[in-house]
């Protein structure tokens, strides 16, 4: 029912429910005020104070810039996580002495009196950014949000972290508070070779991690029994030139680089050259064979000293007898390897073989730590002599492995690398560096060394390796520092159709009880590259060596002996005296 044609629901407005709904509207006009001013201010800030600007409203996660790094079966060697850093606006920061003391107060080791020098500093050069503490933990993010100091946010930054530890320091690396690399392949993807694999998401390293910790664990026991000043252990793919394995003792962990000492961040593997000593007469028998001049069964006498000008090089157990050429190899005798390459012709076929395997120029592996060789300038007679037997010429033992694995493979250039290379691909035709008869010769001698000669202790059931032993006087100011040597040891197997070099330096160990009171390679450095094989020959599927193979080995071994007119008893005086 209507009254006076009025609707009885209507009523006038209340005027403070009117006053009410202005003030919304006046409160909303200003926000959108605000917010238009902050759009605005931010599209015409710098690339970076925009960023910092953006990161006091929100953290939004910053585009990953290192890729991350495995080991060749996957296996997470480095890679980046988000963790929370301090930074300031330091044009915002109003009062840079309290600023400085409260956050000294609340991060630890954070000096007030410098952060405030840094901030006025920066302040008045009228920047817009500055790190102040990088990797900060929850509780110190909190408490700094909690203080609300001004032009002071926090900001999510990549950090690098090495799951395993020290395991592969020297390989992969590691990197500085920004993230740049300063060692290993974390250097090389900024500023070496590698560069052009960054934008890549993952990269597969050569590196496989089973084999890597085997070497370092057999390695560190010899390294800490023989109390040695450092130390090296290389596997080595000799078909593909992959590196399975490199480590260097003393290393470190590079999640805590900056802690670690300059002696267990050298990479002594690449980084540094040495006289390797008597591992150098596998590569002077192999340039005296190549010649054509010099065959395995030739015979040389052995004097007690071969004098050359004002100059007299001995060995360190005289031969008794006549040498063969592969008596002398298995034996490593001094003067005769000398013998052997001067009969070949002397410098020029020897700095010939040297140059083919690349050992006058650094190897051009994917890393920037690598050592340039140190050579003689002229090759007199003398300096001819003493590179046959491994002095007068040091390179990196990197370098040397890649050099043995030309050899005995396949006789053709062996380049190393640190990266993964697909099974499918085929490798470029490398240069020749020795024929197939020098080749087998040269396996040949490398057996009869381990099963006859100065490297028994090299010996691995099951499986038919060869290799060289080398001890080398080391190097000091005007000669040779008396006592001080470098232990080492390279072999390969299997010998039927050699697939991996295991090589093994230490750097002046000394003799103990277990060693026979000796420093020579075959009683220090062969027993680690034994212990090495026998672990990783399985994990690597490598099959026991076919018997066959040794039979025919050591019947030639026989008839060499034969033809020599040696007898058993004869054979056995010869080998009774370890050599280097």
């Amino acid at each position: 029912m209507t009254t006076g044609g009025l609707d009885p629901s209507f009523a006038p407005e209340d005027p403070a429910l009117r006053r009410g709904r202005m003030r919304i509207g006046l409160v909303s006009a200003l926000f959108a005020l605000l917010f238009g001013a902050v759009a605005f201010r931010l599209l015409h800030l710098a690339p970076e104070e925009r960023e910092l600007a953006a990161a006091a409203v929100s953290s939004p996660e910053p585009e990953r810039r290192r890729p991350d790094l495995l080991d060749r079966r996957g296996a997470l060697l480095a890679t980046d996580i988000l963790v929370p850093s301090l930074a300031a606006d330091p044009l915002l920061v109003t009062d840079p002495k309290r600023t400085a003391e409260r956050l000294a107060r609340l991060v630890p080791g954070l000096g007030a009196t410098e952060l405030e020098r840094r901030l006025i500093q920066a302040k008045a050069a009228g920047r817009r950014f500055l790190w102040i503490e990088h990797r900060i933990t929850p509780a110190v993010q909190r408490a700094v949000l909690e203080a609300g100091l001004p032009g002071i946010v926090i900001r999510r930054a990549d950090h690098r972290v090495y799951p395993k530890g020290a395991a592969a320091a020297h390989l992969v690396g590691f990197v500085d508070v920004d993230n740049r690399g300063l060692a290993g392949f974390e250097h090389a993807l900024d500023f070496g070779r590698a560069q052009s694999l960054r934008g890549r998401d993952a990269i597969a390293l050569s590196l496989d991690l089973r084999v890597q910790e085997a070497v370092r664990e057999e390695l560190g026991r010899a390294f800490r029994e023989f109390r040695a000043l450092g130390a090296c252990g290389i596997v080595l793919d000799v078909r593909t030139g992959e590196l399975l394995a490199l480590v260097s003792l003393p290393d470190f962990d590079p999640n805590l680089a900056a802690r670690a000492r300059a002696e267990q961040r050298k990479n002594r593997c690449t980084g540094g050259s040495y006289e390797l000593g008597s591992l150098f007469k596998l590569l002077s028998l192999a340039a005296a064979l190549e010649s054509g001049r010099v065959r395995v069964t030739q015979r040389f006498e052995i004097p007690s000293a071969l004098v050359i000008g004002r100059h007299r090089i001995r060995d360190v157990h005289p031969a008794r007898r006549p040498y063969t050429v592969a008596e002398i190899f298995s034996h490593s005798s001094n003067i005769g390897t000398a013998l052997a390459v001067f009969a070949a012709g002397g410098a020029e076929p020897l700095r010939g073989m040297l140059a083919r395997l690349g050992l006058f120029e650094r190897a051009p592996i994917e890393l920037l730590e690598v050592a340039r060789p140190q050579l003689q300038k002229s090759w007199p007679d003398v300096v001819t002599a003493t590179v046959s037997f491994g002095h007068g010429i040091a390179v990196s033992p990197l370098r040397f492995a890649e050099a043995v694995a030309s050899l005995v493979g396949e006789g053709a250039r062996v380049t190393a690398t640190v990266l993964a290379r697909s099974p499918a691909a085929s490798p470029e035709p490398a240069e020749r560096v020795a024929s197939p008869r020098t080749v087998e010769e040269l396996r040949w001698m490398m057996w009869l060394a381990v099963a006859e000669g100065t490297a028994k202790r090299a010996a691995v059931p099951g499986y038919l390796l060869g290799g060289k032993t080398g001890t080398a006087d080391k190097a000091g100011r005007g000669g040779y520092r008396r006592g001080a040597v470098l232990a080492s040891f390279v072999g390969v197997f299997p010998l039927e159709r050699p697939r991996y070099l295991v090589l093994a330096m230490l750097d002046e160990p000394q003799a103990t009880r277990a060693s026979g009171g000796t420093r020579y390679g075959g009683q220090v450095a062969a027993p680690v590259v034994a212990a090495i094989v026998a672990r990783i020959g399985p994990l690597l599927g490598v099959p026991p060596s076919d018997p066959a193979l040794e039979a025919r080995y050591r019947e030639r071994w026989h008839a060499l002996r034969a033809t020599a007119g040696l007898s058993e008893t004869e054979t056995r005086l010869a080998a009774v005296a370890p050599r280097p």
